[in-house]
């Protein structure tokens, strides 16, 4: 591979890609968002974050090792999980 990219899978392993994942997680907790999402590029200026970072190819896929989606920059998505949440409590 050239080019190699290390993504989670759904059971929340790495795995190498030749395709660059779509969301960046935090691994400690357990939260999925958007590559440019204002909050964790704060924190990642801050000198935080990057330790904890995971990258996934997909909602689905961030869903399924068991990540929530950022209130910040997924909104509607983090609105949905939260019912959900509830709904399941």
């Amino acid at each position: 591979m050239a080019d190699a990219y290390t993504l989670a899978g759904a059971d929340g392993r790495p795995y190498r890609s030749e395709v660059a994942g779509t969301l960046g997680g935090h691994r400690r907790y357990r939260i999925y968002g958007r590559l440019d999402c204002p909050s964790a590029l704060r924190a990642i200026a801050r000198g935080g974050y990057v330790a904890h970072r995971v990258f996934f190819a997909d909602e689905g896929t961030a869903r399924a090792a068991g990540y929530r989606p950022c209130a910040v920059c997924l909104p509607e998505q983090y609105r949905l999980w939260k019912r959900q949440s509830r709904a399941r409590g």
